[in-house]
């Protein structure tokens, strides 16, 4: 007779929101550096924050990491799957209405943004500007990888169900390797083979299939070292019991990013060996800067990047994504000052500090409200003691 299965809860991990606040900063300073003229002017730091548009890739990899993970968890303990609409109700509601206001704010608000067409709203009210070139407006650049992130929110109850499908208690990791990997490499030999032009193609999921399936791959990991069922991925607690040294190795590899072997700083399009080169950089450097914070034990570390000020920066993190390109946008405009010039110091500061008013406004006002409605209603009905029972009976046949 089998040993009873243990049924560890889903814990949040509060250290992660450091990592939001860290993709969100590093975006943040990719378009300072871009509209002040560093990023294309070359010089010493052009490399440097050029490159920090690899918060792009932070923030795929978390969100690969923390939406599979209910369903890996589900399946190893036995409990009913999420329920793919709630999810849906609930993603939906903590992206669209806080963005919403953004767009309409962007549009109506920015001069130069005077000449928008009706085609213009819907496009972007539907997150479907990505899929041409030349549509993204002014202020809402950045919002090419919120609309290939949805796409990838839509895909995933598809993508759970089949990674946790049949007697595969672990979300089949080498099955999600190879399939982010096959996708990722043939969109890029694609784009390489002239079949597929850069723009807009390496704005759509596709090309970044490799950054989710990592985040799902840590996802399925950590949740089966939990359950003490995948020991040999084991040398994964033991690199975030040595978190300097992974984000020490992080920072190395951002350095190998900064080099041409990335592609271009500036405006030109990388080629497409240049591009697979930085995909899967950035891939290694957001692993990197998570796995200490997802896995092992609790840390002085951990503790210290879960406290107050960090928590309340992950809250608004995602407001300081959608407002700081308006913020720019604004300073520009009311000092009338040219396009790619100023001091980065002032202008980076300036615009954290505007972009953390709007999105506290945001949060406080938007994001906060719209997410406690999500969660009541529609109202999920109470597990009966039938339901528990028969949950119970699944996790002991299954194991």
């Amino acid at each position: 007779m089998s040993a009873p299965i243990s049924t560890p809860t889903l814990h949040r991990v509060p250290a992660l929101d450091a990592v939001r606040v860290i993709g969100s900063v590093a975006v943040v300073g990719h378009h300072v550096g871009f509209a002040t003229g560093i990023n294309t002017g070359g010089g010493v730091w052009g490399g440097w924050l050029s490159r920090l548009d690899a918060g792009v890739a932070v923030f795929f990899v978390l969100s690969g990491f923390l939406l599979f993970r209910p369903w890996v968890h589900a399946k190893t303990t036995g409990k009913a799957a999420p329920d793919p609409l709630t999810y849906l109700w609930r993603r939906a509601m903590r992206i669209l209405p806080a963005y919403w206001v953004t767009v309409v704010v962007c549009l109506l608000v920015l001069p130069r943004n005077a000449n928008v067409t009706n085609a213009d709203w819907i496009r972007h009210l539907t997150l479907t500007q990505i899929y041409e070139a030349g549509n993204l407006k002014h202020g809402l650049s950045q919002t090419w990888s919120l609309a290939t992130e949805v796409v990838f929110y839509l895909l995933l109850p598809v993508l759970g169900v089949y990674l946790t499908s049949g007697r595969h208690r672990s979300g089949r990791p080498w099955a999600i390797i190879g399939f982010s990997v096959l996708i990722t490499g043939v969109w890029v030999a694609l784009i390489a083979g002239g079949v597929l032009t850069p723009t807009p193609h390496t704005m759509w999921l596709p090309a970044y299939a490799l950054w989710f399936g990592a985040g799902m791959l840590l996802a399925a990991v950590q949740v089966g070292l939990r359950d003490g069922r995948m020991a040999r991925w084991g040398f994964l607690d033991g690199m975030a019991a040595a978190p300097l040294a992974c984000w020490a190795a992080a920072l190395a590899v951002f350095a190998i990013a900064t080099t041409p072997v990335g592609g271009p700083h500036g405006l030109t399009e990388p080629s497409a060996g240049e591009l697979a080169v930085k995909l899967v950089l950035y891939m290694l450097l957001a692993v990197l800067i998570v796995v200490p914070l997802a896995f092992g034990p609790e840390t002085r570390t951990k503790l210290a990047l879960s406290g107050g000020t960090v928590k309340w920066l992950g809250a608004v993190s995602y407001g300081l994504f959608l407002w700081h390109p308006f913020v720019i946008e604004s300073i520009y405009w009311v000092t009338g000052r040219p396009e790619f010039t100023g001091s980065f110091g002032v202008t980076f500061a300036l615009t954290v500090a505007g972009g953390l008013v709007l999105a506290a406004l945001c949060y406080y006002l938007i994001e906060s409200p719209c997410q406690r409605l999500s969660h009541r209603w529609p109202r999920t009905p109470r597990p009966t003691s039938t339901d528990s029972q028969r949950s119970t009976a699944q996790a002991s046949a299954v194991s």
